[in-house]
């Protein structure tokens, strides 16, 4: 396998940010990155990492999670989906920014003059690192200074020392959201908030959504309201509805007034139906669309791999609005129909007359419709026959095993290293995010 092109920092910084059909929507400025950690024992070293890019976007200075960019190349930063977060970039503590942090820094008698970064693919998933770092160093006798290409290794001052629990996020980075989640709940609540902080947003949304929802509150009470957004904007609205659903209808109306008002809105209907119900347990974010769209069109969208393999399994295919609540439901679409068809099929003669449950359906017999049909969702309708929202089989587990499932499963068998009495972050990493 040929070894992945480097790609310099001072040349990304001035690509545009592209929306996901490849039209410019701004430019990027900086490139927001964590410290890595040494090797350890069998343990494997982790370069610096890239979390996100800063761009300038309708006279905004917003961030870009790593995640989001489906391609970085000569032409800009393609965007994933449609989604733009336009909320105002802040940094946090322990982040780099190449362009402000590191690009002109010192380094003995030499300069910082360009930062090389590498994309990496492994088994689980493929992310920028810090490669290589591009010092400069004047000549007395030549009018040009001379360069050199060093491994970020041989400069471990530049990038500062992570601590305690930002390596613990560094290595835990890959792990399972679940697997974290069970290391989290065996931290002291100190330590949890620390660990916390040093996960990125979509990294403890994912963490957040696998804990049991008491856990869920202790941690998002400690949050700033920049935090709190950006993490919000992270989670599914079911998972967020079930989080707000355990809070005083005080901290409910906190928690909501940092959120979008059309998110908020979401929430709010959603915490409007009885638990226990269907209405309780279903998610507006599914796949949509209209019986004129093709079948060219509804891959393009399930191809998205911000989708959950459950969400991903079929389009609802409904009369226009095209978003929960829509016009009347005409049907189903499953992917393995989509991908039998040709691309200019049109969905309104694929659908499929799936059934459908009520908002006030017992979560009992949500569970045996999943389980008659052999349905990874079903669709969660009004009495007019419009669509509100699905249920995927993944909650309906959730909300069957009962309170205290995730807290039943096995520990790790050892602890993480953070978690030791000599692991503890430094003091000045107990303060709220910054």
């Amino acid at each position: 396998m040929a070894t992945p092109e480097l790609i310099y920092a001072f040349r990304v910084m001035r690509l545009p940010l592209l929306d996901a059909g490849g039209a410019p929507i701004g430019r990027i400025e900086d490139i927001v990155a964590i410290p890595g950690r040494p090797g350890r024992g069998s343990e494997p070293t982790i370069p610096p990492r890239i979390v996100g890019f800063v761009a300038n976007s309708q006279q905004r200075r917003i961030f870009v999670n790593a995640n989001r960019i489906a391609e970085l190349n000569s032409e800009g930063a393609r965007l994933r989906s449609w989604d733009v977060d336009l909320h105002p970039f802040k940094p946090r503590q322990g982040e780099l920014l190449i362009g402000a942090d590191l690009i002109d820094q010192r380094v003995g008698d030499e300069t910082v003059s360009d930062i090389a970064l590498r994309q990496h693919e492994d088994a689980k998933a493929s992310y920028w690192v810090i490669d290589k770092v591009r010092l400069a160093r004047k000549n007395t006798l030549r009018r040009r200074p001379s360069f050199r290409l060093v491994d970020y290794e041989e400069v471990p001052a530049l990038f500062g020392a992570p601590t305690a629990m930002q390596a613990e996020a560094a290595r835990l980075r890959e792990v399972h959201p679940a697997e974290v989640a069970a290391i989290v709940r065996a931290l002291p609540i100190d330590q949890r908030r620390q660990l916390a902080e040093a996960m990125d947003d979509e990294r403890l949304a994912d963490v957040l959504e696998e804990l049991p929802e008491e856990e869920q509150v202790r941690i998002v009470e400690q949050l700033d309201r920049d935090r709190l957004v950006g993490v919000f904007d992270e989670m599914e609205f079911d998972d967020l509805a079930d989080l707000l659903g355990q809070m005083a209808p005080a901290d409910q109306e906190r928690m909501l007034g940092v959120m979008d008002d059309d998110d908020a809105d979401v929430v709010r209907r959603l915490l409007s139906y009885e638990e226990g119900t269907a209405g309780g347990l279903m998610t507006p974010e599914v796949i949509i669309l209209g019986p004129d769209a093709n079948v060219a069109e509804a891959l393009a969208r399930v191809r998205d791999p911000d989708w959950v393999v459950s969400i991903a399994a079929q389009v609802f295919v409904t009369q226009a609005p095209y978003r929960a609540p829509t016009g009347k439901l005409l049907g189903v679409v499953h992917v393995q129909r989509l991908l039998r068809e040709p691309p200019n099929m049109e969905l309104g003669r694929l659908v499929a007359d799936d059934p459908t449950v009520a908002p006030d359906t017992t979560d009992r017999e949500v569970a045996e419709i999943l389980a008659s049909y052999d349905l990874l969702a079903v669709a969660v309708t009004d009495g007019a026959g419009r669509f509100l929202g699905a249920i995927t089989v993944d909650d309906v587990l959730d909300r069957m095993l009962g309170v205290g499932w995730r807290t039943r499963r096995r520990r790790p068998e050892t602890a993480p290293d953070a978690a030791a009495p000599d692991a503890a972050a430094p003091d000045h990493a107990q303060a709220g995010p910054s």
